[in-house]
């Protein structure tokens, strides 16, 4: 093999981590870690110092030029924005916690909220530990400026930070009792389950039908629940797996993948259900279950509210 494809293949999957939390995108990391390779190639590298410094910071830089692309687009994204879900292996249960922590599907919605530099500062610094130092060399910001980035990045994700910190073995527990009363159509104990004002975000990406805004209500919700079971006629099930280092719910009707399902909760209930029904978002996971995606040429439009 190529000693200059050697020496990147060794650090790929930082760099495609590194992509991933940045723009909340399994495909369009790629895309930046392959632009990366590209540079990476025909670079003169005789001279450098570090290989991993010089494309963590490459690959950050072409990170945050996306994202800013990408914010544009977003905001006229037809529906509410979910990051694209990815399967996980089973953590070991000292990183079960720690990963969630870093990729689940709230967590990478809740970067949304960030600036792409302050994007970039806060996933280098608390995520990937990098030196203050660092952080400016990939962002090319002062250490001064970069160390404020990370700073206001925490503070406001702190004010956003709504879910509570349960151990994995209480989510799991909770998502399966969840999983049990819907496929019994338990109404009450599903309403039970859920807390008053739980709220559910659904990514339909224009595709499939969603809602345009948060549906908000237990009540609201277990309807919605039981009525899309109905239209299943029997064929639905709902299989647990680890998405994005958190247990979440697949839903599957026949040998299609219909949505996958995350969950916040309180230790107690749930209280928000982040969906991802996009088929583009969920292509990747059904291929690895061998299952298909919705076929949008039959699909019901999107409705641009409730």
């Amino acid at each position: 093999m190529d000693a200059s494809l050697l020496a990147f293949d060794r650090h790929r999957s930082r760099l495609q981590a590194i992509a991933y939390r940045m723009l909340g995108s399994v495909a369009e990391a790629e895309e930046v870690v392959q632009d990366a390779w590209l540079r990476w190639y025909e670079a003169p590298r005789a001279t450098l110092e570090s290989t991993e410094a010089w494309l963590v910071t490459v690959t950050t830089r072409l990170a945050i030029d996306r994202l800013r692309l990408a914010k544009n687009e977003r905001e006229e994204y037809f529906g509410l924005w979910l990051p694209e879900p990815t399967l996980s292996d089973e953590p070991t249960p000292e990183e079960a916690t720690e990963r969630a922590d870093e990729v689940s599907i709230a967590f990478l919605a809740l970067l949304e909220r960030l600036t792409p530099d302050a994007r970039a500062a806060f996933v280098l610094r608390e995520l990937f530990d990098l030196g203050y130092d660092e952080v400016a060399r990939c962002i090319g910001k002062t250490e001064a400026a970069s160390r404020q980035l990370v700073s206001r990045a925490k503070t406001q994700l702190r004010e956003a930070k709504q879910r509570q910190s349960v151990s994995p073995q209480v989510h799991r527990r909770l998502l399966d009792r969840f999983a049990e009363a819907l496929s019994r159509g338990d109404t009450t104990a599903l309403q039970a389950l859920l807390a008053e004002d739980a709220e559910l975000i659904g990514d339909g990406g224009g595709k499939v039908s969603s809602f345009g805004r948060p549906m908000i209500g237990a009540w609201r919700l277990v309807k919605l629940f039981i009525a899309a079971m109905r239209r299943a006629a029997g064929l639905q099930r709902l299989e647990p797996a680890l998405v994005n280092g958190e247990w979440a719910l697949l839903r599957i009707v026949g040998d299609c993948l219909h949505s996958v399902e995350s969950i916040e909760t309180d230790g107690q209930r749930v209280t928000r259900m982040l969906v991802q029904r996009n088929p583009d978002k969920l292509r990747r996971i059904a291929s690895k279950l061998g299952l298909r995606t919705v076929d949008v040429t039959n699909a019901e439009a999107a409705p641009s509210g409730e």
